[in-house]
């Protein structure tokens, strides 16, 4: 993939912190060398750091992954892979990978068809399609992809809903989770579909809404605020958020600002926070909870963590295995939720 050098990042944010918009864009373009044929000029990439290695071949069936399938709706089409647990599902999990990132190579990086399918967890993880955006990135940036029944939200809701009801799922136990591009994706979700979502995962990603321009997209990954109503259908769901300290491409404060939006409206939280170690990392995890213990949110804020999943397996990409282990820790977050969480 094309990357853009620090340089060229710097000046496109000094440009937009100076108006100069246009320039902005220009920088971007330019360095990321992207156009897509859905949204030309959109922002085409989260700047992530090269690969250890290429994504997984994506063949009629990689190894140890099942054959890909394809859902078409009114508003789209996206392929998918869908790991099963033996046995009937106890809930499922929409997985949504980060920019460059292929359905396969999210899975082997993340662990989280092994660890999900043991504990009775369909996981479902959709494809973004080269055509819908260049580098595979989830188009979190668009405004017309952050409303329900429109755009990628559609096409996610719709997917999941098939893949439900033909395998069985309970209805009050369906969960999204994603890295970056992924992560703004699910929390877009979360927001316009809290109805079919209970509980979101966010790792190294942004709040909803944070940008809806190119020059938004970028300053948002670098940490600057764009204050707006959120639309959103209702309530946010209970939220899991995973942020490194030392992440040079989404800027921490995003993490936290996916907290702040989760505990919009709610009139008085309890907070606990406890500091851990693992064998790699230390981390401090706050909990806020409503008055009669429902937890609303939890928020991981790794030490020295960079943009990749903690606790993951190095032979996917953006995978730290130092740990903490995010992925056991969503699920355990995802089966501890009600349905009525915010209730």
């Amino acid at each position: 993939m094309t990357t853009t050098p620090p340089d060229a990042m710097q000046r496109a944010l000094q440009a937009v912190r100076s108006g100069r918009l246009k320039d902005a864009t220009a920088l971007i373009q330019d360095n990321l060398g992207w156009q897509s044929s859905r949204t030309k000029g959109s922002f085409a990439d989260l700047a992530v750091p090269p690969r250890r290695q290429g994504p997984i071949p994506r063949g009629a069936k990689a190894a140890g992954h099942p054959a890909r399938e394809r859902f078409t709706c009114a508003a789209g089409s996206r392929e998918y892979l869908l790991h099963l647990p033996e046995g009937d599902p106890r809930g499922l999990i929409l997985m949504l990978h980060g920019c460059t990132q292929t359905p396969e190579d999210f899975a082997v990086g993340t662990t989280m068809s092994a660890k999900g399918t043991a504990a009775g967890l369909a996981v479902l993880y959709a494809a973004q399609s080269r055509g819908d955006n260049a580098q595979s990135c989830w188009n979190w940036f668009s405004a017309a992809d952050q409303r329900r029944d429109r755009g990628e939200p559609a096409i996610l809701a719709g997917m999941v809903r098939a893949v439900a009801a033909q395998n069985g799922v309970p209805e009050d136990r369906i969960f999204v989770a994603g890295l970056s591009a992924g992560a703004a994706m699910a929390v877009i979700l979360g927001r316009a579909y809290p109805d079919m979502f209970t509980a979101v995962g966010a790792h190294s990603g942004l709040p909803y809404g944070a940008a809806r321009s190119v020059p938004e997209a970028f300053s948002a990954m670098a940490g600057e605020h764009h204050p707006r109503k959120i639309d959103g259908t209702g309530q946010p769901v209970p939220t899991i958020v995973f942020h490194g300290t030392k992440d040079a491409t989404v800027s921490p404060a995003n993490g936290a600002r996916i907290v702040a939006d989760t505990l919009s409206g709610t009139a008085q939280t309890i907070e606990t926070t406890e500091q851990g170690q693992t064998a790699g990392r230390s981390f401090q995890r706050t909990v806020h909870s409503g008055p009669t213990q429902n937890v609303l949110s939890e928020e991981w804020r790794i030490e020295g963590l960079g943009h990749a999943w903690s606790g993951g397996d190095a032979k996917g990409s953006y995978a730290d295995p130092k740990g903490p282990d995010a992925t056991a820790q969503m699920i355990r977050f995802f089966l501890s939720v009600p349905r009525a969480g915010l209730m």
